[in-house]
């Protein structure tokens, strides 16, 4: 997926839920209004809109953003040409097991927000 020159010249991404695009931005090395212009252009990166159409984005959208990135910068491939790689990448499938393993940790979660209300 990335490659190892990638990995060493962005910093680490932190065990957050979800970034603002201020943090996105410096986190894979992109301005803002290239981050809004590749939403346009790449179906598979969609932040969640929320107050005044603030983004937040996921782990997931900060790793594709990399992605983006590498494609566009180091291996030189156009927009369209980036586009098409990232949609015949074959997704991979989730097991039962993986699914199993999601529930566990979203109930684990609710417990937790369950806990702070009580």
């Amino acid at each position: 997926m990335l490659e190892a020159s990638n990995n060493n010249e962005l910093p680490v991404i932190p065990g957050k839920r979800y970034f603002t695009i201020g943090e996105v931005s410096e986190l894979c090395g992109v301005k803002p209004h290239v981050l809004r212009y590749w939403e346009q252009e790449f179906t598979q990166l969609k932040p969640v809109k929320r107050r005044g159409n603030r983004r937040y984005y996921q782990r997931h959208d900060v790793v594709l953003i990399r992605e983006i990135r590498g494609l566009l910068y180091e291996q030189g491939f156009t927009i369209g040409g980036a586009r098409q790689r990232l949609e015949n990448e074959t997704k991979p499938e989730v097991t039962p097991t993986d699914k199993k393993q999601i529930i566990h940790e979203m109930l684990s979660e609710l417990a937790e927000i369950r806990a702070l209300l009580a």
